[in-house]
């Protein structure tokens, strides 16, 4: 059956504080909304995800999630559902998710849908745990009583003809609409993934729901001494009397710390970012190669915790300029110098260093990735 996901996203998100609507508010390095959109979009029994958003939010949505077709919503919650309802042609089944709950797992997808089956719609819901009382401190019984989340799931005819027929107060939420048609709708369990963003404080505890995952890998790079070139050693130029020749400035230290950091994410090498064969690269200063590993990490939400570089020559001697690679190295990656190690050594005179024919260049890297919370 045709199943279509209906992101809710019009909303200003006022009280979670911020320049931004919560909706488009950072959640490890990801838009809140992005996590929603990207659940739905992976899951294979979703055919199309349509995403509401406010008429004035078409600039936001293309600069923070670009490429990702929208609908404009309406001024309430209801109203943008509508929209949605109205844009989604034959579609025979409907999951309609709140973008203030960005972690929505396949069990729960799947829990919903399946429960259509038998039901006009499908809530998730988690039991209450905790006492409750009245204002006068009369304690009510938790018997019966869930708490409802979203995605809420329903039969497209059940739920238009809920919504066409509507003539109450502004509803807490669509399911609510469907029961007052008579319709059945089916409780399923829920997920403490699916927690609510609302407050300023919601946002550090969404991160903490996410399961980091640290990545190693390592890089290497060697270019040969000559004649007539400038010397650069991570990001510093060095006086000496060769320089390192390459097709880029041949900064072979920054060379090795970019192919380290595109291995953290399995994203190749510097080669295949930016080829040799390419006459725009001649010459090129490499920390935009740098810079540009860096964000393909940032892009997947990851963080760059720390990086190790070791130099290996007989000369120029590295130690009167460690402190300035350092602070370059840590300018370029925005990270604190206690992060960025920089070590040299030399061969004892042995291989290619040794006869100072080049210098090579080792560097490790070390990240953390969002975990997928589907």
């Amino acid at each position: 059956m045709n199943t279509v996901a209906l992101i809710v996203a019009a909303g200003k998100g006022e009280r979670a504080g911020g320049t931004l609507p919560k909706q488009f508010a950072l959640i490890a390095g990801r838009p809140m909304l992005a996590w929603s959109y990207a659940a739905f979009a992976k899951n294979p029994r979703i055919e199309r995800v349509i995403v509401a958003i406010a008429e004035d939010q078409q600039r936001l949505t293309a600069e923070h999630m670009p490429g990702v077709a929208t609908i404009t919503g309406g001024t309430t919650r209801r109203a943008s559902v509508a929209s949605g309802l109205a844009a989604m042609g034959d579609a025979e089944r409907v999951l309609i998710h709140d973008a203030a709950r960005p972690f929505i797992t396949d069990a729960v997808i799947d829990r919903l849908i399946d429960a259509l089956d038998n039901a006009d719609g499908a809530v998730p819901v988690l039991p209450i745990v905790d006492t409750l009382v009245s204002t006068d401190g009369t304690s009510v019984s938790r018997e019966g009583l869930h708490r409802v989340q979203t995605p809420q799931a329903f039969r497209v005819d059940s739920i238009r003809r809920a919504h066409a027929e509507w003539r109450g107060a502004e509803p807490t939420d669509d399911a609510q609409m469907v029961r007052a048609l008579g319709g059945s709708v089916a409780l399923v369990q829920g997920d403490p993934m699916l927690e609510k963003v609302t407050l300023p404080g919601d946002f550090a505890a969404a991160e903490a729901r996410i399961g980091w995952e640290t990545r190693t890998a390592t890089g290497f790079d060697v270019h040969r001494l000559a004649d007539g070139e400038e010397l650069w050693l991570g990001g510093v130029k060095i006086p000496h009397h060769k320089g390192l020749s390459g097709h880029s400035d041949a900064d072979v230290a920054l060379h090795a710390l970019t192919d380290a950091l595109l291995g953290t994410i399995a994203a190749g090498d510097i080669g295949q970012h930016f080829p040799p064969s390419d006459p725009q690269w001649r010459g090129a200063e490499s920390g935009q190669f740098l810079r540009h590993a860096a964000k393909l990490i940032a892009d997947r939400g990851g963080q760059i915790t720390f990086v190790d570089l070791t130099i290996m020559c007989e000369a120029p001697k590295i130690g009167p300029h460690r402190v300035a690679i350092q602070a370059r190295i840590a300018e370029l990656l925005a990270l604190s110098t206690d992060r960025v190690s920089v070590k040299a050594t030399t061969t004892e005179r042995l291989g290619f260093t040794g006869r100072g024919e080049g210098i090579a260049a080792q560097a490790a890297a070390t990240i953390r990735l969002p975990g997928d919370p589907a």
